[in-house]
């Protein structure tokens, strides 16, 4: 590198043809003479742009390693040229490239060996200077030519690189890229931090210099000058004069930024204040008492000032209040006046730009004008201007807090006159208007809704201002907030308001030397309003000391007088409970107040860049959306003032109530949140310094450490401390346990923070008993089980505090035993019996410390076993009761730990006392309930083993109780019946059971019945039974059983369908319960008789017989109590045609059923044995001579059906055999009836062949079959829907009734009804669609297809082409040998005059075509071919997208069968 020395060489004037390839930098360095240095080569500039290059990126690097190297250096963009050291072939561009720096100033020779900066700036003379767009002229006074001197360039080009990087990062803060900005912002502070004074220097020439910059860039340039000037620790004179001057000049400035603007340049004067106050605060006394109302900005700045405390030193914050009294007493003046008045009301309701945050201009007016009501003589006055400011509006929280502020600030000399304003507003006819029931009509509305909560605080800032002359006005104070708490518009406001000025007038109380003598007549009002702020509290954040207060002020008022009634103790205790134990774990609420005392930045309330000029647009904001802010700084050298929104702001803040309650503790709380004279005036009660509380949206919220786990532990003291209050109140068992009950919903808790806190208030409660004897030791401890139950499961908990708690616990409790049981038997010892471990110990031994452990007995070692069933040998009888319900109770939690410790000892309690219970049945209830919590495989073993244990002595009382929850029977349920079915014998007797239960089926009570209770429990336990029986069917445990009763089962199935029928009957008005329990069960009762009458046929292997009322859609005929009779006659129809394995175990069954005396009973056993005489297994149980007698019997029956079936038996052809050659020579004439035109004379004549085919029986048509065929086949295609129907039906008993015989030439027959059965399950009428299934499938069973199951499954249920194709393949396969059959059959169907039937045999056809394309090209016609075009032409059009698709690939398919053709 070469040296750099004056010589002529080195300063030679380059010549006008070279000066475009130079950088434009000039160094105006004047000599002596006067004469300005030449322009320097362009190889000096390379080289300076290669240090700088080095010299940056290695700084970067330094400072922030861990920043990714596109922040590290600056990119080459339009507002950030690169350093990178140009080729030597690339030319210089003068006119688009910029340069680093457009003018470098060198200083003089002492500043330039000077770089600490620190000395003030000389006065500037700019000579020479010349402007060029694209350049920025910066001229230095009284250099030399020192400067440059070999031994010196060094230092120059050092001072000259900072300088030049300086106003290259200053005139870079006009782009417009958000990342590059905060970097350059970033680059500015950092020199900043070592040399404030040469960025103060650069900015202020950057504004002398460049007097029409933007209004944007002057805005960047005004928040760098607040943060270089906050940065500094000394400030000189001159700067302050220089940059004052600048402030004033532009915080009045009108610009498109708005306030933003004005507050950025306020903001500078801000920081100048922690360098001259005094100076700036007389500024500010001179424009506030001009007369006129003062600009925004000075309220602005003395609202910033009002409220910093970092501004000040020690001493100065009560200095500038004092002045800021006197400003406001000589301001009382104005009050008189007729502009300033009217000014101060329209800023007082100005709306703010973010309702959530008040500026600190607003804040600090309410607070001004709060003093200077203070400071006025005249009452007159003071009256008039608050009954003004409280007919503004009281819409937005801060505009509420504003006025009580004002308010309380005014009745420090005026109390009476608040007092009355306050008393005449509340009375007015708006908040009359507003208390019941508020609905907001207009926005006018929204003025007065929330008018009480400023009253309300109001009160609060009274009580507080107050201070020893409240106690007079605490009855007409606290029964006003009451009135307005109850009877106002309920929202959070209301809350915290109340809270706020609930607790101003406690301190005012607890200040009393006379309070305690006090009588709080309105105690229970207030602790009902107490408990609803508790309830209303954000059970997920603990970041104020809400809850604490509140248990606060409970504890003391139940020290007065009148103490609360046990019902609003009981609530009480439930929602402080709740309110503390209930919080989440402290890492959350710490993680919660983090985020909500810092949110995330998505747009903060500081801006520093506007990248757009969309981000302008903002009305009413306090800055535009979008703009991101300033990166952070080091607190030290922020510039103070900006962290609170304003005085007043903080002074209302719900959320900043005072830290602690009561005299005793107001020590505490100042010194640990400190205290200032503001806060002292009642200004920012309970607020605390900086560095523990900040101002957020206008509430004043602890730091994140002191919100953490300290405020919890003083919120968890605070309930300690109310349960000792309490207990010391009323010193009996009694009570501990009523303090303790409502414990034990929290001990049981899933959560294990919520055990935890809950067990130690439970172990500190313990503790304090057994430290301080105030229980009697002759009181009988009648909840020990319950407590020992609650404390053992704890001892098996994970978290290790909470075992060693619990442990803790059992000793204080083992301890209170003792002492009790000791006086019990007069066998007082001469030591106090030996706890196990001693709070010594425990202190000695933090939670979660194991090797810490404290000292304990072998016995209470954490997590053993042995604890509880040591203790289990001690309990009685009734304790031992307690102690199973605990642990049935703990089935019910979600840890895991919990559950499985309970079923342990639910499973050893039942062992070893099972038979000696006495509740077993409640026992059985209970659990059921909890089993459904129970997600611990070995747990739930544990539980049903114990229900298993238990139906060994106690079945019938276990069943019982079972069927009162199997209505309807859940998941849970039916694992207990499940157990109860684990052993084989066990299985058979419950549902033995279960059959007799079933059968108990009395009617439901009528009017008059002298004993409905017990009837209506067997009702519902039949149904029950019903219900059980269903679901059991399904069970792997009751299978074999269930095959075995199958006669039983189903005959009482069947009973029961009829059973629940006639339950349905109109009987005489029943009241609106009984009404409306029929209505809810009635349609589920008769649907689970009908299904488990389904499900027992399908499960036990019976699922021909089910196939055929299936098809037929016969269920419905169980539905009603006319159609019955015929669903149980076609049920056994199908049991004897199908040849049933179980017939004749029915009939042993059945002929008992005949002789009961329950008439429903014989009606199903007579249509049964009807039926069943038609087939041959009826012989080898019954012989005809006894049936005979049977039926004879059934004549004399007092049923008349039952006398009609009977009869119809005997007319069967069994009993008379000529009555088949009879019957069958009647089939001709009624053959040639078929052909009549009447529509319902053929489908009745249809219908007497299908009966007389029926009555035929095993002897069947004979030779007449191939008729009835012939002719019932020739009126599928009828257009009369109900003879097809017929038709269909006769050919399907017909086939029904060749089963077994010889076909012959019927098989023909057969086949070709095939295609049109198939085709008509497309019918438009239901009816033929379901006789087509059931007679297609009877033909399959009668030609014997495989899969009939899955055949059946299919007719039944499925749908769609999946479908079809599955019966097309089954009936090609099967039928092979009639393919020309039915593909002729098809095709005649395509000229079907409907749709569906059309469809169907299109579809048929193309799957015919897809897998037999040659059998089909020779098959067809050229007719045929066109009618095939034309149809998949239509069918591309269908609605539905399947068949669309289908038609469309098969017109393709067919014109490459067409096209391969023989004809073709």
């Amino acid at each position: 590198m070469p040296t750099l020395t004056p010589k002529a060489s080195l300063l030679t004037p380059i010549p006008n043809s070279q000066e475009r390839n130079l950088i434009q930098v000039q160094v105006q360095v004047p000599t002596s003479s006067n004469q300005p240095w030449p322009p320097l080569r362009h190889w000096f500039w390379d080289w300076v742009e290669r240090e700088a290059r080095v010299r940056h990126s290695r700084a970067d690097r330094e400072r922030a390693p861990w920043l990714p190297s596109w922040e590290q250096a600056p990119r080459a963009s339009p507002s950030c040229p690169s350093l990178e050291p140009r080729k030597a072939s690339e030319p210089r561009d003068t006119g688009s490239r910029r340069d680093p720096v457009s003018v470098i100033s060198s200083r003089n020779s002492e500043s330039i060996k000077d770089l600490s900066y620190t000395k003030a700036p000389q006065d500037s003379v700019y000579k020479d200077r010349q402007t060029v767009p694209t350049t920025i002229l910066l001229h230095k006074s009284q250099s030399s030519q020192a400067a440059l001197v070999p031994k010196e360039h060094k230092m120059f080009l050092e001072e000259a690189y900072n300088a030049a990087i300086c106003f290259k990062m200053l005139r870079d803060l006009n782009g417009s890229d958000p990342l590059r900005l905060k970097y350059v912002i970033r680059k500015i502070k950092n020199i900043a931090y070592e040399s404030p004074n040469l960025v103060l220097e650069a900015i202020r020439d950057y504004f002398t210099d460049n007097p029409e910059i933007s209004t944007r860039h002057r805005f960047r340039l005004f928040q760098v000058l607040e943060t270089v000037i906050g940065a500094c620790d000394f400030l000189e004179e001159t700067w302050e004069k220089t940059f004052m001057k600048l402030a004033l000049e532009n915080m009045t400035k009108t610009t498109e930024l708005e306030d933003v603007f004005q507050d950025a340049a306020s903001n500078v004067l801000v920081a100048i204040c922690k360098h001259a106050w005094r100076v700036v605060a007389q500024h500010l006394e001179t424009q506030m008492l001009t007369g006129l109302f003062p600009h925004r900005s000075f309220l602005y700045v003395m609202g910033v000032l009002s409220s910093s405390e970092d501004l000040f030193k020690k001493g100065e914050k009560m200095c500038w209040e004092k002045q800021l009294a006197q400003i406001a007493t000589k301001s009382v003046q104005f009050l008189n006046t007729d502009v300033w008045p009217k000014e101060l009301q329209r800023a007082l309701t100005k709306p703010d730009r973010t309702q959530q945050e008040q500026p600190p201009e607003k804040a600090f007016l309410f607070y001004y004008y709060g003093l200077i009501l203070q400071a006025t003589e005249d009452s007159a006055t003071v009256r008039a201007h608050l009954q003004s400011l409280l007919e503004t509006s009281h819409q937005w929280p801060k505009q509420r807090e504003g006025m009580a502020l004002t308010m309380g600030l005014a009745a420090v000399r005026h109390l009476e006159d608040v007092w009355a304003v306050l008393d005449q507003f509340g009375r007015s006819a708006p908040i009359k208007c507003s208390p019941h029931i508020f609905s907001p009509k207009s926005s006018e509305d929204f003025r007065w809704k929330w008018a009480s909560s400023t009253i309300l605080l109001a009160y609060g800032q009274m009580a507080a201002k107050a201070k020893e002359h409240i106690l007079p006005w605490v009855d007409n104070i606290l029964s006003r907030m009451i009135f307005y708490f109850h009877y106002s518009s309920w929202d959070d406001t209301l809350k915290q308001s109340f809270l706020k000025g609930v607790l101003l007038l406690v301190r005012a109380i607890s200040r009393n030397e006379g309070a305690h003598s006090y009588e709080f007549s309105q105690a229970p009002e207030l602790l009902d309003c107490l408990m609803i702020l508790l309830e209303k509290e954000s059970p997920d954040t603990l970041c104020t000391s809400i809850r604490q207060q509140a248990i606060h002020i409970i504890s003391s008022l139940c020290k007065l007088r009148p103490p609360p009634d046990l019902e609003r103790k009981s609530r009480l205790l439930s929602v402080c409970f709740r309110s503390v134990f209930a919080l989440p774990l402290l890492e959350v609420l710490e993680k919660h107040t983090c985020l909500f005392l810092e949110p995330p930045n998505i747009q903060e309330s500081r801006v520093s860049l506007l990248p757009d000029d969309t981000a302008l647009a903002h009305p009413g904001g306090m800055y535009p959306p979008g703009l991101p802010s300033l990166p952070p700084m080091p607190t030290s050298t922020l510039a103070a003032g900006k962290r609170s929104p304003g005085l007043g702001v903080e002074c209302s803040a719900p959320e900043s109530g005072p830290t602690v309650c009561g005299p005793v503790q107001d020590e505490t709380r100042r010194a640990l949140v400190g205290a200032s004279p503001l806060r002292e005036r009642g200004a920012l009660v309970g607020a605390g310094p900086p560095h523990e509380h900040r101002a957020l949206g206008g509430r004043t919220v602890a730091h994140p450490e002191a919100c953490g786990k300290a405020l919890y532990d003083r919120t968890a003291e605070a309930l300690d401390q109310l349960l000792q209050t309490f207990i010391r109140q009323t010193p009996t068992a009694e009570e501990l346990h009523f303090l303790l009950s409502h414990m034990y919903f929290w001990l049981a808790s899933e959560k294990a923070h919520e055990r935890q806190r809950a067990v130690h208030s439970c172990t500190a409660l313990l503790k304090f008993l057994s430290q301080n004897p105030h229980l009697d030791p002759k009181e009988e401890f009648r909840w020990t089980g319950q407590l020992v139950g609650m404390l053992g499961i704890l001892c098996q908990d994970p978290d290790r505090a909470t075992q060693l708690s619990s442990l803790e616990g059992m000793g204080h409790l083992y301890q209170l035993l003792m002492r009790q049981k000791a006086v019990e038997a007069s066998e007082v010892e001469s030591g106090t019996p030996k706890q196990p471990w001693s709070s010594g110990d425990r202190k000695t031994a933090p939670a979660g410390a194991p090797e810490q452990a404290p000292r304990m007995d072998p016995l209470f070692q954490p997590g053993g076993s042995q604890v509880i069933k040591e203790v289990m040998k001690r309990l009685t009888m009734q304790e031992l009761t307690d102690l199973i319900w605990t642990a049935i109770d703990g089935l019910g939690s979600h840890s895991p730990f919990r559950v499985q410790a309970a079923a342990e000892m639910l499973l050893a309690a039942i062992q070893d006392h099972g038979a000696k219970l006495d509740t077993v049945a409640r026992l059985g209830r209970a659990i059921h309930l909890q089993l459904c919590s129970v997600r611990i495989p070995q747990a739930k073993e544990h539980a049903l083993q114990a229900i298993t244990l238990l139906a060994r002595s106690h079945t019938s009382q276990l069943v019982a109780a079972f069927l009162d929850f199997s209505i309807p029977l859940d998941s849970h349920a039916f694992r207990l019946w499940r157990a109860l079915g684990a052993e084989p014998p066990t299985s058979r007797l419950v549902l033995a059971t279960l059959l007799a239960w079933l059968q108990e089926r009395p009617l439901p009570k009528a009017a008059g019945d002298s004993s409905p209770q017990s009837k209506d429990k067997t009702y519902l336990r039949s149904l029950a039974a019903m219900n059980t029986v269903h679901e059991l069917q399904f069970t792997r445990e009751f299978k074999v059983a269930v095959q075995e009763a199958y006669p039983e089962l189903l005959l009482a199935l069947l009973a029961q369908v009829h059973y629940i029928l006639e339950l349905d009957l109109p009987r005489e008005p029943q009241p609106h319960s009984e009404i409306q329990e029929a209505a809810v069960t009635s349609p589920q009762r008769c649907s689970t008789s009908l299904e488990a009458l389904k499900s027992l046929l399908s499960t036990t292997g019976h699922w021909h017989d089910f196939a055929h009322l299936e098809l037929q859609g016969s269920w419905e005929l169980f539905t009603t109590l006319p159609t019955y009779p015929q669903g149980v006659s076609l049920l056994a129809r199908a049991m004897v045609q199908n040849r049933c394995q179980q017939i004749k175990t029915v009939l042993g069954q059945l002929l008992p059923s005949l002789q009961s005396r329950e008439e429903r009973k014989r009606k199903v056993a007579m249509l049964i044995l009807t039926e069943f005489l038609y087939s041959p297994a009826l012989l080898e149980v019954l012989p005809k001579q006894a049936a005979l007698a049977v039926l004879a019997r059934g004549l004399r029956d007092t049923s008349p059906k039952v006398r009609v079936w009977s009869l119809q038996g005997l007319g069967n052809v069994l009993f008379h055999p000529g009555g088949g050659s009879l019957l069958r020579g009647q089939l001709p004439p009624f053959l040639d009836g078929f052909f009549q035109d009447s529509e319902p004379v053929v489908v009745r004549v249809m219908g007497t062949v299908s009966d007389v085919l029926r009555r035929l029986g095993a002897l069947g048509a004979g030779a007449q079959s191939l008729g009835v065929a012939i002719n019932a086949r020739s009126f599928f295609d009828d257009e009369r829907d109900g003879i097809r129907a017929a038709a269909m039906a006769l050919f399907g008993d017909l086939v029904a009734a060749m089963e077994g015989k010889e076909l012959g030439r019927l098989r023909a027959q057969v086949y070709q009804s095939m295609v049109p059965l198939l085709l008509h399950l497309k019918d438009h009428c239901p009816a033929v669609v379901t006789q087509a299934k059931f007679t297609f499938y009877r033909c399959t069973v009668l030609l014997h297809w495989r899969l009939r199951h899955t055949l059946f499954c299919t007719l039944a249920w499925e749908q769609g082409l999946s479908a079809r194709h599955f019966l097309w393949t089954c009936l090609m396969t099967h039928s092979q040998e009639e393919f020309h059959v039915h593909l002729t059959q098809a095709l005649s169907y395509l000229h079907s005059c409907h749709h569906h039937i059309k469809t169907w045999a299109a579809l048929f056809i193309g799957y015919t075509i897809c897998y037999h394309p040659q059998a089909v090209s020779q098959m067809v016609t050229g007719v045929d071919t066109n009618l095939l075009f034309c149809t998949f032409e239509d069918l591309k059009k269908d609605p539905e997208p399947g068949i669309r698709e289908f038609a469309t690939r098969q017109l393709s398919l067919l014109q490459k069968v067409v096209a391969t053709s023989p004809e073709h």
